[in-house]
């Protein structure tokens, strides 16, 4: 038996070197896409997911270098040494960014909101907030939130017989607190209020009435349906904010990719919804310069997004195509605006969002830019990652300063 079992652990220990080259090669081919955009829908959540993670490939990376280290006698570890190493550099190419990315954003915030905005949220208030840009720990146990009532499932209107709804999310103590409207993305064509859930409880949890509301989609429903759905919400809203607990004079919308398009417009386009403030998460703002200079690669196809949303082309519907852009609607007095763009971002280039807040600056409005160097569309669909965790430290102070000052 102790032979038998001698021979064993031999066997075992001859091909000890397959363990080791197996997560080199893992770890080396999830690196890669912090730096390869995805070509295609599918390998999408590859490329936005890889950067985001980057502390776990760190992980990863490092530990495989210790195998190899260990187990050095096999021709075979040169592969998963080189890959490891490479994947290893890879992997902190996000982190070693995030120093420099977190100072200019406090700078901005600061040259936007001024130096003392900070000094206008309550302190109970900041006290609740994320002590710092980015915690280590978060990463990988998560991001946690104080407990919140939920109410899920409400019908707030029925276009055409179908049924629209809303979800609510509020603190666990009841009271009256700021509202939250919040609009998911999905190219217009896709989504649910339950959409980045983990973002509407916490700021619940952080004392804000957040309300996540759906909307009809295309290419049944093509624009303005979603806007008119919008506007039908907040009708909904204003009829039943006492009732729920929200403050009607200090809301605040936010919306992602698609979702952000709507938001802004909401809150921008003339006679639009008060708002106090518009947190624009990657959202396209000029749809025929996006429809003649998408990205490359495109894994959406933006062309046929456009198609299923407005109806047709540039060229066969110049009027609603402006009419749907948000730069159509610049001018003074806009409500105070935040624009958070990923540098990366191949299915909204990041280039339309500067482009949208230099116009805003123009027309003298309060407008801030944050802009994530290592981020992809949708970076925040990891809410613990990195980019989030960056994003979130800034939007919630944003958001504070606008409605608790």
């Amino acid at each position: 038996m102790f032979e038998i079992t001698l021979l064993n652990l031999g066997e075992i220990w001859q091909f000890s070197w397959l363990f080791p080259l197996l997560l080199s090669i893992f770890g080396f081919f999830l690196s890669l896409w912090i730096v390869i955009p995805a070509p295609t829908f599918s390998l999408l959540p590859l490329g936005v997911g890889s950067s985001e993670i980057s502390p776990w490939l760190i992980a990863l990376n490092g530990t495989t270098l210790l195998l190899i280290i260990i187990i050095h006698n096999y021709w075979l570890l040169t592969l998963s040494l080189m890959a490891s190493l490479v994947g290893l550099i890879l992997s902190f190419l996000p982190v070693s960014q995030l120093p420099q990315t977190n100072n200019q954003f406090a700078t901005e915030m600061n040259n936007s909101l001024g130096s003392g905005y900070l000094q206008r949220i309550p302190p109970d208030l900041h006290s609740k907030m994320r002590p710092q840009p980015f915690i280590i720990p978060d990463v990988f146990r998560g991001i946690s939130h104080r407990e919140v009532r939920i109410e899920r499932g409400i019908t707030f209107a029925s276009p055409d017989q179908v049924s629209l709804k809303l979800n609510l999310y509020q603190p666990k103590k009841k009271g009256k607190y700021p509202g939250l409207m919040i609009l998911y993305g999905g190219a217009w064509t896709a989504g649910s209020p339950n959409s980045y859930e983990k973002f509407s409880c916490y700021m619940a949890g952080q004392g804000y009435s957040v309300i996540a509301i759906d909307y009809r989609h295309a290419p049944q429903y093509k624009f303005p349906a979603q806007i008119e759905d919008v506007e039908a919400a907040w009708q909904y809203i204003q009829d039943h904010g006492d009732k729920w607990g929200v403050d009607l004079e200090r809301m605040a919308v936010i919306g992602r990719s698609a979702g952000g398009h709507l938001a802004t417009l909401a809150a921008y386009k003339d006679n639009g919804i008060p708002f106090r403030a518009v947190v624009n998460y990657y959202a396209p703002t000029d749809l025929i310069a996006g429809y003649y200079d998408p990205p490359f690669p495109n894994p959406i196809r933006t062309h046929t997004i456009l198609h299923k949303f407005l109806g047709g082309t540039p060229e066969e519907l110049p009027a609603l195509y402006k009419q749907a852009s948000l730069n159509s609607y610049i001018r003074p007095i806009l409500p105070p605006s935040l624009l958070i763009y990923g540098s990366r971002d191949h299915i909204v280039k990041a280039k339309f969002g500067r482009q949208f807040y230099s116009q805003l600056r123009e027309a003298s409005n309060l407008a801030v830019w944050l802009e994530i160097p290592w981020a992809e569309h949708a970076f925040d669909a990891i809410f613990s990652g990195i980019g989030n965790q960056l994003a979130l430290y800034y939007t919630e102070r944003f958001i504070a300063s606008m409605l608790y000052s």
